[in-house]
């Protein structure tokens, strides 16, 4: 007699990943803030550097500007907060709440990073 298929002893477990401890999602987020901080400065002063460098006294007469913005440029521009944005759904996948958070955040300074210098660059 064949072995019905209501038996459940006999039925595979579901496949479930577990959830990383606290203290590697803690650990992972620190680790990450540092390196999305030393992004943000590094952002910041380049965003500070170009802007003051296009910037012209104004007794000089308005000189010549270059009509477009390398394609490159742009892409990686908003590509940052895109990756950003993907490595942050990444680890709410994973389950590790506090990473996700901190990378939310990370997301958000680079919208508004990315945001300044769209603005700086068409002006």
């Amino acid at each position: 007699m064949a072995p019905s298929l209501t038996d459940d002893q006999d039925a595979p477990a579901p496949l479930r990943r577990e959830r990383p401890s606290r203290l590697i999602d803690v650990t992972v987020a620190l680790l990450l803030l540092i390196a999305d901080a030393v992004i943000v400065v590094v952002g910041g002063v380049l965003l500070f550097m170009v802007g003051m460098g296009r910037s012209e006294p104004p007794s000089s007469p308005p000189a010549e500007r270059s009509s477009g913005t390398p394609v490159l440029a742009w892409l990686v521009i908003w590509g940052v907060p895109a990756v950003a944005a993907a490595g942050a759904v990444v680890h709410a996948r994973l389950r590790m709440p506090v990473t996700a958070a901190v990378q939310s955040l990370f997301t958000l300074v680079c919208v508004l990073l990315a945001v300044a210098w769209t603005r700086m660059l068409l002006s």
